[in-house]
């Protein structure tokens, strides 16, 4: 006799369910862990003794995949038995995934007591609330620290490094932040679907040479980071550097992956936030570098972390207490020598020595503190100006720089204008100097930008024609006063002269066709100022005749207001 759930006896249940039932519960409940392999020894041990001769779960992610019979389906138990369907059990979650849990009898068995049915209806019930618990903690799992294309996400990244750190376990280890190359123009080239499946293989390349103990993780798009043994850095910088990746099996086509790339090996002492700081820095480099796409977190880059940090930290401060000094560097009409303009240059004074701008500009064009400085400038110009007027010098027009940075401002230009105004300056004093641009959206902005300026008389210039990715479309579209050409672009000892000569002629030729005024800028020779006069470039500006030149100084060349025969410097 055994003892039923009530208390009493009864010939039919078997000897030693109840002690089966109770591993079985203690298995489903522990919350430490998910014995799966015990589960199923059990449940195979009371499938025999209940005379069951399958049990199948299935677990289906929607209504219409059940409907299909798309699913993953989980065989408890099979005696491999001929046998009919006994009892079904369903169950819907909140996030509509579907269980399914199937008992089968064999043909041959004698029917089940009700008493019985009851007690496989239990483990039935049992099996779908163990199992979906199982199976939920693995979607949460999923959704944590799997992005939708299946790579480990941020969240993987950044609790395994935690974990790693806590546990000591990173010194000797390399970490690595990357992004893949141009790959939104792989995207175009072999269409999404084969993007997806060279961007897998590319990853799965790279796994490989990172071996068990390391990690990979997609941070978002394109950008990744890992973590290996340093001494398998050889054979990922192989990687990193360019693989060749098939994106068409049949045709055996390939493209070329490369990445660019900041690593860092470990000393052991990092947190996540060391970790992150020093591959990202040293990503940053390569990505701003022009010549090299991978480079090597070093001491010389924590120190540039922290002139970061102070400079971000003081230049608030600096800003409110009048630490920028504006100073103007002349432009020259070369035939007349007459000074006819200037533009405005900003200047640190801090802590006894004057910072110059290489220092802190590129670090405020990171974020949005660049804006600030520039109508601080503008405001500090037209004061100038006003000034200049209000004592009866002979006041030229000042040009002011603006960084691309402004271009995500809807209102740039009303607060152009209303400083101009605020500080009563008639527009033919201000010329906006504005750097061409590689995108859509900004070109598109910039020149709205222009156009405005124009129509209220304030003249617009593009800054540094020719130094970056320059295009034909920015002079044609945007209705420019002045072109400003970067230095590179004026010949000199070491160029081609007859190959520099002529492309500096066409380009003067040409912007004096469609009605623009051209500045020369970096100008520093004799030599240069006779290129330009047999080209007809009349403006110039360069250390031929002046530096940036504090306030003082340059009023002095306002009141002369000529270089006389020769240039000074």
């Amino acid at each position: 006799m055994s003892q039923d759930f009530d208390g009493s006896t009864s010939p039919q249940a078997p000897y030693g369910y109840y002690e089966l039932f109770e591993k079985l519960t203690a298995l489903m409940t522990d919350m430490d862990g998910f014995d799966l392999p015990g589960i199923m020894a059990v449940l195979a041990e009371l499938c025999k003794l209940l005379r069951i001769s399958k049990g199948v779960t299935a677990f289906y992610q929607s209504p219409e995949k059940e409907e299909k019979g798309e699913g993953e389906i989980f065989v408890c138990y099979d005696s491999g038995e001929k046998h009919h369907l006994l009892s079904r059990k369903r169950v819907v979650t909140p996030a509509y995934i579907i269980a399914v849990c199937d008992v089968y009898q064999a043909e041959d068995a004698p029917p089940l007591t009700p008493q019985e049915r009851s007690r496989v209806e239990t483990i039935q019930r049992m099996m779908l609330t163990c199992l979906n618990r199982g199976r939920q903690e693995q979607i949460i799992n999923r959704l944590t620290y799997y992005d939708p294309a299946g790579f480990e996400n941020v969240q993987f990244w950044l609790a395994e490094i935690v974990r790693r750190a806590s546990q000591g376990r990173l010194a000797g280890m390399a970490a690595i932040r990357f992004n893949l190359k141009h790959f939104s123009l792989v995207n175009e080239q072999v269409g999404r679907k084969n993007a997806d499946r060279v961007m897998r293989d590319y990853c799965r390349m790279l796994r490989e040479c990172i071996g068990q103990d390391g990690l990979l993780a997609r941070l978002g798009g394109d950008n990744f980071a890992a973590l290996c043994a340093a001494d398998r850095l050889p054979q990922i910088e192989t990687l990193l550097k360019g693989a060749p990746v098939t994106y068409d099996y049949e045709s055996g086509q390939r493209v070329e992956i490369a990445t660019v790339s900041g690593i860092c090996v470990l000393d052991g002492n990092e947190t996540y936030g060391d970790v992150m700081d020093k591959i990202s820095s040293a990503y940053s480099l390569a990505k701003r570098s022009h010549a090299n796409d991978m480079v090597y977190y070093s001491d010389d880059m924590r120190q540039a972390r922290e002139r970061v940090i102070h400079i971000r930290r003081e230049f608030d401060s600096a800003l409110k207490s009048g630490e920028f000094l504006v100073y103007y560097q002349p432009k020259v009409d070369i035939q007349t020598r007459e000074l006819i303009g200037a533009e405005a240059l900003s200047r640190w004074q801090h802590n006894g020595r004057i910072i110059p701008p290489i220092e802190y500009i590129p670090i405020l064009e990171r974020g949005m503190d660049i804006c600030r400085l520039d109508f601080y400038m503008l405001n500090r110009t037209c004061r100038d100006i006003r000034r200049w007027l209000d004592e009866g010098k002979k006041a030229v027009r000042v040009s002011v720089n603006l960084s691309r940075r402004h271009m995500i401002d809807p209102d740039l230009f009303t607060h152009i204008v209303s400083i101009i105004d605020a500080n009563n300056v008639p527009h033919e004093y201000i010329e906006i100097e504005l750097t061409e641009t590689t995108t859509d959206v900004a070109f598109r902005d910039l020149k709205r930008i222009v156009s405005q300026l124009q129509q209220v008389g304030i003249r617009a210039s593009v800054d540094d024609f020719g130094v970056g990715y320059s295009s034909l479309n920015l002079i044609k579209e945007i209705p420019w006063d002045v072109l400003k050409l970067d230095k590179s672009i004026l010949p000199n000892e070491s160029d081609n002269e007859e190959r520099g000569n002529k492309m500096f002629a066409h380009v003067v030729a040409m912007a004096h066709e469609i009605g623009l005024k051209c500045v020369a800028e970096g100008v520093e020779t004799e030599e240069q100022l006779e290129i330009m006069r047999h080209y007809g470039c009349r403006l110039a500006q360069g250390f031929l005749f002046d530096k940036p030149l504090p306030v003082p100084e340059f009023e002095k060349r306002l009141d002369e207001h000529s270089y006389g025969h020769s240039a000074e410097k």
